[in-house]
């Protein structure tokens, strides 16, 4: 019997897309009209198949359908029967369409638009005589204004104010929602801020608050734009004679819009953040923690509650103990423990919970007693790179705590082991994150440290004090220098072995001031302690001991200069030639004794500088030594002594100069 018929299969996908490809270039308007309207649908929505068709070099072809047509409708005048000018005007519609489409949520697909050039002829469209035609270039401009690559306005320039009144002046949506959208993206000065205010556009943003849904989320973002870090817009935005702006945005809190609820919320707390005085009302602030709370639900907006939430808690304990009191804890654990969470929104949760956790005790107490902590541990493995960094924020806020370092909470397996691994993270801002965690609990007392060690933290962190990228370097150094804090001598030598000698010159030495304090203070805990850690400044012909002594001579940072004295002060409080070594190095046998940097140090400005010189002759000149008397002798003679008598009453330093002095009229012949 023979084989039943059957049809041929199906060409494969990837022909499909080439055949829809070409027939962008046909001759055939009405193929080429079909052929967008059938790309169009394919893309929307879909990022997978938006970049197949980046890569067939769809977008040049649709700016070139674009440029062509736009330029068709340009030339052609009256003569034109009315079919042809409307079959062109699709054209136009369906090509901007298309080309908003690749760009809308797709920073791919904008570049590929704004290096095709269709970005200056969606911009003429806007003054085209057909009402569709410019709804949709309004439209595809939208979306491209949505992402970070779009080119900023300059509203300073000529008259580009006069454009943006004439955008916020249409009676097409999306001509004022475009508007409105410059205005977000490219407002990023003072000077920009105040223009658009004086010139009455934030005014115009108020007054648009109260039309379509649409035009007032538009509205409520530029107008946040505006008012952002900038007091005295914000001042002036917020007075009654300014048609009670502030009572109108509050009023939004209530909407029945989730979207404009979440923006009002954030124009509220961006008007707090910017003049608190603006602003005082507890019930508003408690009801914006509330509505907040309430807008985690929400599956529209959910993602960016958390994140509003951050930047109304932060830095201010007033509003976390508010946000304490209302259960915020509490409620984000419970969100974190529904399972599998977007990432946007799970990294929202946990920099809400970081902001919580910053500053008050019992908010840390509370997210330990939930047992959240190991969805945080979770989090430091998750695919995405903004959440890795999240629960590093996290995990380094709650780790404040010195109760909680004492126990050895987070110097275990579940934390030590993930951080380890973010500090060779392929993204450099992850990598900060890590490295500012494991600089809290590398504070951890001694009995946890070795953890971090035998994960080999220390051997990556070494590798990161190399780095050519200044802020990796200094966040490594100061790791390094946590982790010596109140270390035994054996756990020193391990860190020493694997930083070396020479490693550590160099970070004193480094170009980078911050570094240069950072790795100071790491030499200062090394030789903090017992005669044998104090060894390791003078090991490979005190190499450390001389760029310390390099450094105080030619370094003009105070916080520098602080360092490098706290570590000569503990290499004093060391023996007979210990305090000689010092002394070679504040008062060099070839330098004038009148120009010295001690005799400096005792007369700078910063209080701090001061202390730190003082303690170093506290322990050069203790009563114990046996080269007491010269060394108070090259002191007097150098016009130190006189000076601490003139520093007994600085209220800075009060009992240490009274001692300093005293051990060196004791030390010495006790004349003046």
């Amino acid at each position: 019997m023979p084989a039943s018929a059957s049809s041929a299969p199906p060409p494969p996908t990837h022909s499909r897309r080439e055949d829809l490809i070409g027939k962008l270039s046909s001759s055939s308007t009405d193929t080429k009209l079909k052929a967008l309207r059938d790309l169009k649908n394919q893309i929307i929505g879909n990022r997978t198949k938006k970049l197949c068709f980046l890569k067939l070099g769809a977008v040049p072809l649709i700016t070139s359908i674009l440029s062509s047509s736009s330029s068709s409708a340009g030339t052609a005048g009256s003569s034109c029967a009315d079919d042809d000018v409307e079959l062109n005007d699709s054209l136009i519609i369906q090509s901007a369409a298309a080309i908003g489409s690749f760009a809308c949520g797709f920073d791919d697909g904008v570049k590929a638009v704004l290096d095709a050039g269709a970005f200056p002829l969606l911009l003429r469209l806007i003054s085209y005589p057909n009402d569709k035609v410019v709804d949709a270039a309004a439209r595809s401009l939208k979306f491209i204004y949505q992402s970070k690559l779009a080119p900023r306005y300059d509203f300073l320039q000529g008259n580009n104010m006069t454009f943006i009144w004439s955008l916020l002046n249409s009676e097409n949506e999306n001509v004022t929602g475009l508007g409105a959208s410059i205005i977000t993206h490219s407002c990023q000065t003072s000077f920009e801020q105040k223009a658009l205010s004086d010139s009455g556009v934030l005014k115009k943003l108020t007054y648009m608050l109260g039309g379509s849904v649409t035009q007032t989320d538009a509205s409520l973002e530029s107008v946040a734009t505006i008012l952002k870090e900038n007091p005295d817009v914000v001042s002036k935005f917020t007075e009654p004679e300014n048609g009670g702006a502030l009572e109108t945005i509050t009023e939004l809190t209530k909407d029945k819009s989730a979207r404009t609820r979440l923006l009002a919320c954030i124009c509220l707390i961006v008007i707090k953040n910017s003049a608190p005085s603006c602003l005082q009302n507890l019930r508003i602030k408690t009801k914006l923690i509330l509505i907040l709370l309430e807008l985690l639900e929400d599956d529209q907006v959910g993602a960016e509650a958390p994140f509003a939430l951050s930047s109304l808690i932060a830095e201010r304990e007033d509003l976390q103990l508010l946000a304490f009191e209302a259960n915020v804890i509490d409620k984000l654990v419970n969100h974190l423990r529904r399972g599998p969470i977007q990432s946007r929104r799970l990294e929202g949760i946990l920099i809400a919970l970081a902001n919580m956790c910053s500053r008050l005790e019992r908010c840390r107490d509370r997210l330990l007693s939930l047992e959240a902590m190991k969805l945080v541990g979770d989090a430091l493995s998750h695919d995405s790179g903004e959440v890795r960094a999240a629960a590093c924020i996290c995990l380094k806020n709650v780790s404040r705590s010195v109760k909680n370092l004492s126990t050895g909470l987070f110097m275990n397996e579940s934390f030590v082991v993930p951080l380890v691994r973010l500090l060779v993270d392929d993204l450099t801002f992850v990598q900060v994150s890590a490295l500012d965690a494991i600089s809290n609990i590398a504070i951890d007392f001694l009995a946890h440290k070795t953890m971090f060690m035998q994960c080999g933290g220390v051997k990556q962190l070494v590798q990161l004090s190399k780095s050519m990228d200044s802020t990796i370097r200094v966040k490594a150094v100061c790791a390094l220098r946590n982790l010596t804090f109140l270390v035994n001598n054996k756990c020193k030598e391990e860190i020493l072995s694997e930083l070396t000698q020479l490693t550590l010159r160099s970070l004193i030495c480094d170009p980078e001031a911050s570094v240069q304090e950072q790795a100071l203070a790491l030499v200062r805990n090394l030789v903090d302690g017992p005669l044998d850690s104090i060894q390791h400044i003078f090991a490979e012909d005190a190499l450390l001991l001389h760029a310390v002594g390099q450094q105080l001579q030619s370094a003009s940072k105070a916080q520098v200069l602080i360092q490098g004295m706290y570590v000569f002060t503990n290499v004093a409080s060391g023996n007979e030639v210990h305090k000689e070594a010092v002394m070679q190095e504040l008062f060099p046998p070839l330098a004038n004794d009148s120009e010295s940097i001690m005799f400096k140090f005792l007369h700078s400005d910063d209080s701090r500088l001061r202390t730190a010189a003082v303690w170093t002759l506290v322990n050069l000149t203790s009563p114990s030594s046996s080269g007491a008397s010269g060394w108070v002798m090259k002191l007097r003679n150098a016009g130190i002594v006189s000076q601490l008598k003139n520093m007994v009453n600085d209220p800075c330093l009060d009992l240490r100069a009274r001692t300093a002095l005293g051990q060196s009229m004791t030390s010495g012949d006790g004349s003046t």
